[in-house]
């Protein structure tokens, strides 16, 4: 039985280690440059967003009001679009992969912190086998909240239980299951214990990822 990601693939919590893509495998489509989405077609008569409608859209942080926690901030135009990632996560559902890709491109274009749609594209990458392509969108969404939360002083602690942090998080541990793939465990290492700082609860297993970091055996140099 293979894992199952974000809300209808809840198994996220699996997959450092055991992930094994999909057994109906996806047509694998080039995805381009992960921080340089394509032109959404005009089929569906959606015009692309004008560069204007992108500016100002970047993720912050705050305080959660009566709690000394915090949580990330999304930003407006992530918010206009949320209609658009739920059609997007039926797509998914539906194994249409093609065209949801095509969607998370059209919608980065008015809105490139949109964590979420990175996060997605790294699904899409890491259910077709491409560790390499899913590090790269995944990354891009990890870094979205490290600079967020860089430009608050770096707060904490930052709860997975909170709706606005989850796909952080998510992004976060399939960006560290895509280096322990690639045979970067340090860098593996890194993130998972850098969530875990964040938020010791470990609703996403991450001490499990370390302990099989840590049972892995390093290869030698060159080999």
């Amino acid at each position: 039985m293979r894992p199952i990601l974000t809300n209808r693939r809840a198994a996220f919590s699996l997959i450092p280690f055991t992930f094994v893509p999909t057994a109906v495998a996806r047509k694998r489509q080039p995805s381009g440059d992960p921080q340089r989405p394509g032109p959404k077609p005009a089929a569906g008569g959606k015009s692309s967003p004008t560069a204007a409608a992108a500016q100002g859209c970047s993720l912050g942080v705050r305080r959660v009001p009566g709690d000394n926690a915090w949580e990330l901030v999304h930003p407006p135009c992530a918010e206009e679009r949320a209609d658009d990632l739920a059609e997007v996560e039926q797509m998914l559902d539906a194994g249409e992969a093609e065209i949801a890709r095509e969607e998370l491109r059209w919608l980065l274009e008015g809105c490139r912190d949109l964590l979420a749609a990175h996060r997605l594209l790294g699904e899409i990458a890491l259910e077709e086998g491409d560790a390499k392509l899913a590090r790269a969108h995944f990354g891009y969404a990890f870094q979205l909240g490290v600079d967020a939360l860089a430009q608050a002083g770096d707060p904490g602690p930052l709860l997975y239980q909170r709706p606005a942090n989850q796909g952080f998080f998510q992004a976060g541990k399939g960006l560290a299951w895509s280096f322990q793939q690639l045979g970067q465990p340090d860098k593996a290492r890194e993130i998972a214990e850098r969530l875990l700082a964040l938020d010791p609860a470990d609703a996403l297993n991450f001490r499990t990822m370390l302990a099989s970091i840590d049972s892995t055996p390093r290869q030698p140099p060159g080999g």
